[in-house]
């Protein structure tokens, strides 16, 4: 019999070396009489591990955590906490159903982020039996991070610091409160001193992870920007071009004149990235330096020609791009298919401030600038720079005059502004007018183009805007094609609608008679398409009459709260039941991504 005495023990690392190389090539001192030296090598390598195990020494224990901190929020109703349970349970519904056809049950995944959202709004806390689940499904969707964090509150960033899998979690709470809205009272992190200061900071700032570097410098700058400035500029000459290419761009947060000297001197920067960022800042600051020196540039380029016998823009780009220039963030060589005076051209343009047109330009208002007649084909490039330019400066009314009519098809902004464009210029103007917008869009042009347009509106979409989505539904389905070709908007509309639309979509879930050149079976999928629609707006109206905590939403609840057909029966309409915000996740410069093995 063997004995664990009987040969001499090689080391566990050289047991390692041979498994990996293989005994034909390195064979360890393990030979045993009449034995194969793989088998020798495997009896080995048992007896070391008994010997590893045996051999261990208790150690001294271990300091206890400090208490998890109290979270002095009010608890969740019962009915909403069933309701997250159900919620974080099926979060992985959507990755085990695959492509196939998703039938007539809500998809769960995306009410989330909207439920997340609406109990941050009434200031609930986490149940601390479901802050593993919440912060596990923040881990995995960077767009849930924000608001889980918000309702799991100090005691999510306690139970955070005991795993690493959740480390993602202390990056953007460095600061000493989790970022977002609702958070109320007991959502600071328990290192928070009584002035509301966290220790540490330039110790993080110094020796932290560039992640967390960006993440407290943005945090910073929500609630103290001069403090993240000043922070900033203590390391910045010794930084990373691409480290200071992320820290300039934090500074969009909280952007203010009091960052202009900083970025000036960012314009001198061996970086030509961190010089144009550092220019593109400045030129969104009204009155700045920059913004004078790119006004002086483009009026230069820019004037109002009355010798014909209407007025007209008089476009004469520049000749060369000067060291100035380039200083102010002009790059000079184009893209691949655009000429050098277009490109510089389309650089001063969208750098200068918008309002020096309205004096160079006759006095005019916007709208009646974009109408004008250009020379020699310039208009399109002219006013695709004022698009950026409006973006950038988020100017109301020149965005409203480049949108032009919403139903237009030609005319000066029809074929300068793409899609794309016209959902950042819809960015810059109120709610409710973007809404009545692209309602107006819809009904002129139907669903097939509005996709991004509807993505900026606000929601719970106005009745307007909802209405007109219906209709155009409604037109979509009679046409005989198959829902399909639809699916991005009926997402939206899942996530976006107003429940109070539910009772009038209930009408378009029976299955129509096909008609003469219809695709076989649309009518059936369109009805599958149409219920599941109805029953995701029952049971957003559902959710959040649970939030409220009223005893008729608990005793509708009190079922089975993982089945869709339970939970949408019968549930009526809400009142401002949809103000929660898509999923979709749009990351920013230093935000961590959505991989479980972060660094």
């Amino acid at each position: 019999m063997t004995t664990l005495t009987e040969h001499p023990a090689p080391s566990w690392e050289a047991l390692v070396s041979a498994a990996l190389l293989g005994t034909e090539r390195r064979s360890p001192a393990v030979a045993r009489p009449g034995r194969e030296p793989a088998a020798a090598l495997l009896d080995s390598a048992a007896l070391s591990t008994v010997r590893r195990r045996a051999g261990l020494r208790p150690a001294a224990a271990g300091t206890r955590p400090a208490p998890a901190p109290e979270d002095v929020r009010p608890p969740l109703p019962a009915a909403a906490r069933r309701r997250l349970a159900s919620l974080l349970a099926d979060r992985t519904a959507g990755s085990r159903s695959g492509g196939g056809r998703r039938g007539t049950a809500p998809d769960l995944t995306e009410l989330l982020p909207q439920w997340l959202n609406a109990a941050n709004r009434r200031g609930y806390r986490s149940p601390d039996a479901l802050l593993p689940a919440l912060l596990d499904a923040a881990r995995s969707r960077t767009d849930l991070r924000q608001e889980a964090l918000v309702l799991g509150g100090p005691r999510a960033l306690w139970l955070a610091r005991l795993n690493p899998d959740w480390k993602f979690a202390l990056r953007g709470t460095t600061t000493g409160s989790v970022p977002g809205p609702g958070s109320g009272s007991g959502s600071g992190s328990d290192d928070q001193g009584s002035d509301g200061s966290v220790p540490h900071i330039q110790q993080i700032w110094d020796e932290g992870l560039f992640a967390e570097r960006v993440a407290l410098l943005t945090a910073l700058r929500r609630r103290d920007p001069a403090a993240a400035l000043a922070l900033l500029g203590s390391t910045w000459a010794r930084e990373r071009a691409e480290d200071r290419l992320m820290f300039v761009d934090s500074l969009r947060t909280g952007l203010s004149a009091d960052d202009e000297p900083f970025l000036e001197q960012a314009l001198a920067d061996r970086s030509r990235n961190v010089r144009a960022t550092a220019a593109e800042l400045l030129s969104a600051l009204p009155g700045s330096a920059l913004s004078v020196r790119m006004a002086e540039r483009a009026a230069a380029c820019v004037a109002l020609d009355r010798g014909g016998r209407t007025a007209r823009v008089a476009v004469d780009p520049p000749r060369a791009c000067d060291a100035g220039m380039q200083r102010d963030g002009v790059t000079p060589k184009p893209p691949t298919g655009c000429g050098e005076r277009a490109w510089w051209l389309g650089q001063l343009l969208e750098a200068a401030p918008l309002s020096c047109w309205q004096e160079r330009l006759g006095g005019l208002t916007p709208a009646e600038i974009v109408a004008l007649p250009v020379t020699e084909d310039w208009q399109a490039d002219l006013h695709a720079a004022w698009c950026r330019a409006a973006v950038r400066q988020r100017d109301r009314g020149w965005s409203r005059a480049l949108l032009g009519a919403p139903g237009a098809t030609t005319g000066p902004t029809a074929a300068a502004a793409s899609l794309g464009e016209r959902a950042k210029l819809l960015a810059a103007l109120d709610r409710g007018e973007r809404a009545a917008w692209v309602a107006e869009f819809i009904a002129a042009h139907g669903l097939s183009e509005a996709f991004q347009l509807l993505g900026v509106c606000a929601v719970p979409w106005a009745a307007p805007l909802g209405g007109a989505v219906v209709d155009a539904l409604d037109i979509a389905r009679d046409a005989g094609s198959y829902p399909w070709s639809f699916s991005g908007v009926m997402g939206l509309a899942e996530r976006c609608l107003d429940p109070d639309q539910a009772d009038r979509l209930e009408l378009l879930t029976a299955t129509p008679d096909e008609t003469e050149g219809a695709s076989p079976g649309a009518g059936g999928y369109w009805s599958e398409a149409f219920q599941r629609l109805v029953g995701t707006l029952r049971l957003r109206a559902a959710m959040h009459r649970e939030l409220e905590g009223d005893a008729a939403a608990g005793a509708e609840s009190s079922g089975d709260a993982g089945t869709s057909r339970t939970n949408t029966e019968d549930f009526g309409n809400a009142e401002g039941s949809g103000k929660a915000e898509s999923s979709q996740n749009t990351e920013r410069p230093g935000q961590a991504d959505g991989s479980a093995d972060e660094e």
